[in-house]
């Protein structure tokens, strides 16, 4: 922050992403398209930029290409101020060795905060989708006095295992316990149907970060995670603080609209928070002027419908061309609906074509996906099952270019 304390973020995009699974069969799950036309990296990185931390490094690992590809091409920051948004692929910096974790990660990366020598690191993750302004997390944190502070969201205590648990002291603020996927959980007092799920933001005191993270690497037992390792170490040595994210506000949202965060891990979740973005009052409005989600906005012509083409509670990117009927659906830039065909809850990327007369339904189709003239998909469960990849909750997923049979 100019004038202000100095901040670094590192942003961890290595995720493999195995339950996005065929999404993330080329690319690592940051990388995965979302809301038409950007990536689920644009929420953090827009984020951290909107909220003033211009220095992010991006730690990449897993199929990394096309996310490396993005964030060159699109976040260019001024190099005259001396701002950056950089990739930063796993370089075997301390031996021949991969990252063992999240924690391993940014332990091979040091070199990066012994250029910056900032006050504070930003860890943030690169795989949720919601907006938030992690200056009003900042000024907790220095206020405060931690070494950490983690960023916590109310959810029920069902889902508990999916994620990582904060349990508060007495004071609210300081955290008591942090238990990494729980089976469990003790529920919050006064209410105990939730629990506070770690959202994978920190911020962190320089110092403590770096003591942690050698200490780490020192413990054979450890995963070197930051979750799994980092946090819990933290915790018991008295030092680490809950912020909870109800009490953050961006400007420009709406009630409706704040504390909004999903993690799209699998493919129902990540389905469910496309649907979040269409109706009359979406739960998360994509067009917010006063904190926008920057992407890549590519080089193509608006939209067009053509004859008897139609959408209704939709999404349709540039470059889109719709003759069918299109509702309750995202459409990424390129993609073509034919005469007569009918697309119905789905979400398409990229450049995916349906031909004249076709039916999809409850679907998500990866880029170049070449649906023929009267295919089908979503209408038959049973030969759905056999030939695609179908969720829990029925959503059918086909990867990228897969064929339709």
């Amino acid at each position: 922050m100019r004038g202000g304390p100095s901040v670094l973020g590192i942003v961890l995009a290595g995720g493999e992403g195995k339950r996005l699974m065929p999404l993330t069969a080329d690319r690592a799950k940051p990388a995965v398209t979302f809301g038409g036309m950007y990536r689920l990296v644009d929420f953090v990185l827009s984020s951290l930029v909107n909220g003033d931390i211009l220095r992010i490094c991006v730690l990449t690992q897993y199929k990394s290409h096309s996310l490396d590809r993005h964030v060159t091409t699109t976040w260019r920051m001024s190099s005259l101020l001396g701002n950056y948004v950089t990739p930063v692929p796993a370089q075997q910096r301390l031996g021949r060795r991969w990252y063992l974790g999240s924690a391993d990660a940014i332990l091979q990366s040091l070199n990066l905060v012994n250029d910056e020598q900032p006050d504070y690191i930003a860890v943030f993750g690169a795989d949720h989708v919601y907006r938030m302004d992690p200056r009003q997390m900042l000024q907790r944190h220095i206020e405060s006095g931690a070494g950490v502070t983690v960023a916590g969201i109310k959810v029920p205590r069902a889902e508990a295992s999916s994620f990582g648990i904060i349990t508060p002291a007495s004071d609210g603020a300081r955290v008591e316990r942090f238990l990494e996927k729980p089976t469990d959980p003790p529920g919050l007092p006064g209410d105990p149907g939730r629990v506070f799920a770690s959202m994978g933001n920190y911020l962190f005191s320089t110092k403590v970060l770096v003591d942690a993270l050698y200490r780490d690497a020192e413990d054979e037992r450890s995963v070197h995670d930051m979750g799994g390792s980092i946090l819990p170490m933290l915790t018991e040595r008295g030092v680490a603080q809950l912020y909870d994210f109800d009490e953050n506000h961006v400007p420009g949202e709406s009630a409706r609209q704040h504390g909004y965060w999903r993690d799209v891990g699998t493919i129902d979740t990540y389905y469910e928070a496309h649907m979040d973005l269409i109706p009359d009052r979406p739960v998360f409005d994509l067009d917010n002027r006063r904190w926008p989600i920057y992407t890549h906005p590519g080089q193509l012509p608006p939209a067009r419908f053509i004859g008897a083409g139609i959408a209704s509670e939709s999404i349709i990117s540039p470059g889109c061309v719709v003759r069918g009927q299109v509702t309750r659906s995202v459409l990424s830039p390129g993609v073509v609906v034919g005469e007569g065909a009918v697309v119905q809850g789905s979400v398409l990327h990229d450049n995916v074509r349906i031909g004249r007369g076709a039916v999809v339904r409850g679907s998500i189709l990866d880029k170049n996906v070449d649906v023929p003239p009267g295919a089908t998909i979503g209408v038959n469960p049973e030969r759905d099952q056999e030939l695609y990849t179908v969720s829990k909750n029925g959503v059918i997923a086909l990867g990228k270019g897969q064929p339709v049979l």
